[in-house]
């Protein structure tokens, strides 16, 4: 048997494989919740290219920012060109810049009032909740008010969770889970934040 025909043979196999799995396949009735997190950069950026596709497929969709602030920042940006997206900054910036836990509480209750409001109307097919996980590492809001938050959702509403170390009741919670590692950054070489990269 030539190399081609050994590969065809191979692939046909693997076509078979694929085939009889996508007949298991189910469809589950209702949007899927995602967690990115981890140490690694790309967790938000991530979120915001399934807010793309999702806008794709003419979906609406909608961003609650817990922690980031004011920030000006290029996705932000173009999704107000762009319209469709619903954008909500909730958040007073990081938490070493507030210094004021009942404030960063305040805030972060609100962020998820507003989420919760988002995922239970209706309206939605995708609610981003960018950097939800900070908020819950810092116990300014419980994973359980998040999960009950979850469990109120719309069933056409999906949500992505966003930031780094997700509490163990979250992931057990999602559809998905992704973990960004960090291998090596920019940041650890003395070099600042990049706009059109970072923010």
């Amino acid at each position: 048997m030539s190399e081609s025909e050994s590969y065809q043979s191979r692939m046909k196999k693997v076509q078979a494989a694929h085939r009889e799995k996508q007949q298991e396949l189910r469809d589950p009735d209702k949007g899927l919740v995602l967690v990115n997190t981890g140490n690694g950069k790309g967790k938000s950026s991530s979120a915001f290219g399934v807010a793309i596709r999702a806008l794709g497929w003419k979906q609406r969709v909608g961003v609650v920012q817990f922690v980031k602030g004011t920030w000006i920042t290029g996705e932000r940006q173009f999704f107000e060109r762009l319209g469709g997206v619903d954008w909500y900054m909730m958040g007073e910036g990081f938490t070493w810049d507030t210094q004021d836990r009942g404030r960063d509480r305040r805030a972060a209750e609100a962020a998820l009032a507003k989420a919760a409001e988002m995922l239970a109307s209706g309206d939605y097919d995708l609610v981003i909740m960018d950097e939800i996980n900070i908020s819950l590492r810092y116990e300014q809001i419980t994973p359980q008010a998040v999960i009950d938050a979850l469990e109120a959702r719309d069933a056409r509403t999906g949500a992505i969770l966003t930031g780094r170390d997700a509490p163990v009741e979250i992931c057990d919670y999602a559809d998905l889970v992704s973990v960004i590692d960090e291998v090596k950054h920019p940041y650890a070489a003395g070099i600042k934040a990049q706009r059109g990269v970072d923010f």
